[in-house]
């Protein structure tokens, strides 16, 4: 087993034959954590971020969260209602993509995976921002080196991605179930010792003046940034096919477990943070930062107790783990847009431990570019966010209308009417308020997905037309010449001699000089062992390999445009790995400066040193 393969094994597990594949698909139990840590983890920063819009109108209006946060849970247990629906219609998934696509046409499924598909990489990138900002609530002195931390965790969910979805699954069950219990245990000691505390300033006084007016549009852009409390509602519809059977009714019920926790927890985080009068940070680098929901934690149980720090760590964990849900569903996604021909094939591709491995890699790759560029400021990242998922959540109601009307099924069609209207204004309404804040850039990464799927299938399109037979295709009888590369005359090269005159008539032996002391020796050899093949001298006065044969091969072409040329390349593999290292592999630039000729072939015979 070679250095490499050991490594691969160490990191991501030995292969699972396909016959196995059955042994991978998730219980209820641990779908969950994989496909609505994203959802759960929403609580952490989505009352957070309601708050932050309302303080602009000073400290007063921040008891309006609370009547905000009701309609947003209204609007979660109508979306949630909704895909309920699409996860029995489509059973094979692809939630937005596949319903837009069937009723809506291409165009609108295509709309629906660009913007999904961006929405996962900043589910990526919030996430895990927002988790090591929970970490730096406990940790101040990680605050300098929040980028790298964030790109370590992201690389970390990669790994475990590409281990196999089961153990991604049993990997994020603990932090996520935690989160789940001490959210839920701080709002019922909050209910009970809430309405009797009496509650002190929380923040700098400065936090507390007015910058802005309480109207209409501070108001929409409070309730659009609470909505991202939404995201990841719609993954278990993209997954179904990765639960156990029967697939649909376990993906049912576990849609139906997330949207009432999710209903729950970000109900009762709101209520405790509008009663105890919390105030949060305006700005993540402030000294002494903290969220607000570690600030509701220390009001209820105490500034050092242990279950706030408990609270933090598994805030941060979770944040981190939602993640999962985009590497869960990005790859899943792209393969089906892939299947589809509007993104490049490899995605398709299903990796030894059953997973769609290029898809992880595509995903880790931008959203750690993401958090780079953004230096891993959360509050940088969330104006981005839900643009993308909200117009796939419009699409995806929309289409299960049109779906519902043809099954004549007209009572679960108006809950997907209700959906569909309700999030399409959510849509319209996050792109007017975030569009100045950096909304703009997610319309952009659109138009750029939308424009890329276009020129992808274009070139499938051609591609297939190129390569179609027709009555008028015959098989063509094929002239060879063979060019051996000769560097000097050894027992590999006498391999390659006989390899290269049981495929063609017309070999030819070619040695370019390097240096002209060793040509003669070249040529004497030559005569002992070169089994009457003529050789031919290429002189380099620059000393390059490559020109004197790419010059030399375009002559030949030019004698005859329709012959194939083969060019031989001896090479001597040796025992250890690390010995490669020392020997020169002309092959490699010798393929890529031939890449372009047409009939051109440029192969290996390899001779294995003892």
């Amino acid at each position: 087993m070679s250095v490499l393969t050991t490594a691969k094994r160490i990191f991501f597990g030995k292969p699972i034959a396909s016959k196995h594949a059955h042994q991978q698909r998730l219980s209820k139990i641990f779908a969950l954590p994989v496909f609505a840590s994203d959802a759960l983890s929403s609580v952490a920063y989505a009352t957070e971020a309601t708050m932050a819009v309302l303080l602009l109108a000073g400290s007063s209006y921040l008891n309006i969260t609370f009547g905000i946060s009701i309609a947003i849970a209204a609007l979660i247990v109508i979306v949630a209602s909704s895909y309920y629906q699409t996860l029995h219609a489509y059973p094979q998934g692809g939630g937005s993509y596949t319903v837009a696509s069937a009723n809506l046409g291409s165009i609108a499924g295509r709309i629906a995976g660009a913007s999904l598909l961006i929405d996962y990489v900043l589910t990526v990138s919030v996430s895990v921002t927002a988790g090591v900002l929970a970490l730096v609530s406990i940790f101040p002195g990680i605050q300098s080196y929040l980028v790298l931390v964030n790109v370590l965790c992201v690389a970390f969910i990669a790994i475990i991605n590409l281990r196999g979805t089961k153990e991604s699954g049993m990997a994020f069950a603990i932090p996520t179930y935690s989160f789940i219990t001490l959210v839920m245990g701080m709002i019922v000691v909050g209910l009970f010792r809430a309405p009797s505390m009496h509650v002190a300033p929380m923040a700098d006084p400065n936090v507390h003046k007015a910058f802005e007016n309480l109207g209409l549009f501070l108001l929409l852009r409070a309730f659009a940034n609470g909505c991202t409390a939404m995201t990841g509602i719609e993954a278990i519809s993209n997954g179904i096919q990765a639960f156990r059977s029967p697939e649909s009714r376990n993906a049912s019920i576990t849609l139906a477990w997330m949207a009432g926790i999710l209903a729950i927890m970000f109900l009762g985080t709101s209520w405790l943070a509008t009663r105890l009068h919390v105030v949060p940070y305006l700005d993540a680098d402030a000294k002494g930062y903290q969220t607000v929901l570690a600030m509701v934690c220390r009001q209820i149980f105490g500034a050092h107790s242990l279950y706030l720090y408990l609270l933090q760590i598994c805030t941060a964990l979770i944040l981190i783990v939602a993640a999962n849900t985009a590497f869960a569903d990005f790859p899943r996604l792209s393969s089906m847009i892939a299947r589809d021909g509007f993104l490049p094939r490899q995605l398709t591709s299903v990796g030894d431990r059953l997973v769609f491995q290029n898809g992880i890699v595509v995903l880790t790759l931008l959203s750690t570019s993401l958090i780079v560029a953004f230096k891993g400021k959360t509050d940088a990242l969330i104006p981005l966010y839900a643009i993308g998922v909200f117009t796939a959540f419009t699409l995806s109601q929309f289409g299960m209308v049109v779906h519902q009307v043809s099954a004549k099924k007209y009572l679960t069609m108006l809950v997907s009417l209700v959906g569909g209207v309700c999030t399409g204004v959510v849509a319209i309404v996050i792109v007017v308020t975030k569009f100045s804040e950096g909304g703009w850039i997610v319309l952009i990464a659109l138009a750029v997905f939308l424009a890329m799927f276009w020129w992808i299938r274009r070139h499938y399109n051609y591609l297939a037309r190129e390569l179609s037979l027709t009555s008028e295709d015959t098989l063509k009888p094929v002239r060879n010449t063979i060019l051996l590369l000769v560097p000097r005359v050894h027992r590999g090269v006498l391999q390659a001699i006989s390899y290269a005159t049981s495929m063609a008539k017309d070999v030819r032996a070619v040695h370019v000089t390097m240096d002209p002391a060793s040509t003669q020796t070249v040529k004497q050899d030559w005569m002992k062992f070169g089994a009457d093949l003529p050789l031919v001298i290429l002189d380099s006065p620059y000393r390059s390999l490559l020109k004197p044969i790419t010059e030399y091969i375009d002559e030949a072409i030019s004698e005859d445009p329709t012959a194939f040329i083969t060019v031989i390349v001896p090479e001597a593999v040796p025992k250890r790995w690390w010995q490669g290292l020392l020997h020169n592999n002309a092959a490699i630039p010798l393929k890529m400066a031939l890449k372009s000729r047409k009939n051109v072939v440029v192969t290996n015979v390899r001779y294995f040193l003892k």
